[in-house]
């Protein structure tokens, strides 16, 4: 896999894994989350992960419907955590592979392109 600026990931579209793919190295994983502020490897390196505080329960609901529309748009849909009302979190790997493919990356990028209204400190 070729490590790519999030410019570069957010240009292009997942593309379609029904798998026999190899998943990505854990070496190539973590050289892609240096260009991906706050997301980290999960699972023994099989999937990534990045969590936020919003800033209540509707601004999660907010974030996670811009979310599922930019998912479904690219066919490639990450699980959705909100715990305590406020506390959002996003895990991506590509299930028919088992682990990370480019896909977990680009959307990862296209994710954090969104607009979240977090919890101010």
């Amino acid at each position: 896999m070729d490590i790519r600026t999030t410019e570069e990931l957010t240009a292009v579209k997942c593309k379609p894994c029904e798998g026999g793919v190899a998943p990505t190295t854990r070496e190539e994983a973590e050289q892609q989350l240096t260009r991906l502020a706050g997301w980290r490897l999960t699972h023994e390196g099989k999937r990534i992960r990045k969590e936020w505080t919003v800033k209540n329960f509707m601004a999660g609901m907010r974030f996670f419907e811009k979310v599922a529309e930019v998912a479904e748009s690219d066919g490639h849909h990450p699980d959705l955590h909100l715990e305590g009302y406020r506390n959002v979190a996003i895990e991506l790997w590509t299930h028919a592979i088992g682990g990370l493919s480019e896909n977990d990356f680009i959307l990862a990028a296209k994710i954090d392109a969104l607009p979240i209204e977090e919890k101010k400190s």
